[in-house]
């Protein structure tokens, strides 16, 4: 398939968790501009990928080139100041704050990012709930606002994991509209998903990861002639 350059290249990663050997070898590319999934069973490495990218598993080795410079050896603070942000499973919001005081935490560490209203237009939900506390929000809600608050930082790689885990239909489609829209203003995702039926409405290709390494890539125009196969690969 036709692509960009690839904006981020991940060879021969591994990744330990003090004694426990997590990731073996993994490499994928994600080119600028597409949206990219790692799908597998859970415990299968996917999320620790996104930690080792950013910089937060403490030992790791291999290559993690982002824009041609490797990552490898750096410090989460200053993979964070070139370009990326992590959206984490967990979510992180800050029970005490209000939605407004969250969206506006994470500092701006580069140009580019965008504008508060351009991301109250995104999110109009947020703009309602702006003065609630982070613990009156719905699941939908701070999975929202989750992912608006890193799109002022001026990250143009964002690192989203599981990002409709337990939400309601209706709000995973809001989501997946969400992701639409920030590819279409230049951001480049990379998407950690359980959900291959949501993953093959967002995304360009998608890497299949197994026991710590990536098994198989299948661009998303070959998703449904390759059906069987992946059901098979994730067990479903």
């Amino acid at each position: 398939m036709d692509s960009h350059p690839a904006l981020l290249s991940v060879s021969d990663l591994h990744a330990y968790y003090g004694e426990s050997h997590i990731l073996h070898g993994m490499s994928f590319e994600v080119p600028e501009g597409e949206v990219v999934t790692l799908l597998g069973r859970n415990g299968v490495g996917k999320t620790t990928a996104l930690r080792s990218i950013m910089g937060i598993v403490a030992k790791r080795t291999g290559s993690i080139r982002y824009q041609g410079r490797d990552l490898i050896d750096l410090p989460s603070n200053r993979i964070a100041r070139m370009g990326l942000a992590f959206c984490p499973e967990e979510r992180g919001i800050f029970a005490s704050l209000t939605v407004a005081e969250n969206l506006l935490l994470p500092p701006v560490v580069r140009a580019g990012g965008l504008s508060l209203a351009e991301v109250q237009a995104l999110f109009p939900r947020l703009q309602e709930r702006a003065s609630s506390q982070g613990t009156k929000l719905s699941g939908g809600e701070q999975q929202m606002l989750a992912i608006a608050r890193i799109l002022r930082t001026g990250a143009r790689l964002l690192l989203l994991d599981e990002p409709t885990e337990g939400l309601a239909p209706v709000i995973v489609q809001h989501i997946g509209s969400i992701i639409r829209s920030l590819k279409q203003k230049g951001f480049t995702i990379l998407l950690v998903e359980q959900n291959f039926h949501f993953a093959a409405t967002v995304a360009d290709r998608h890497y299949v990861v197994e026991h710590g390494r990536v098994i198989d890539m299948i661009p998303n125009g070959e998703l449904a002639a390759s059906m069987d196969k992946l059901k098979a690969y994730l067990g479903v």
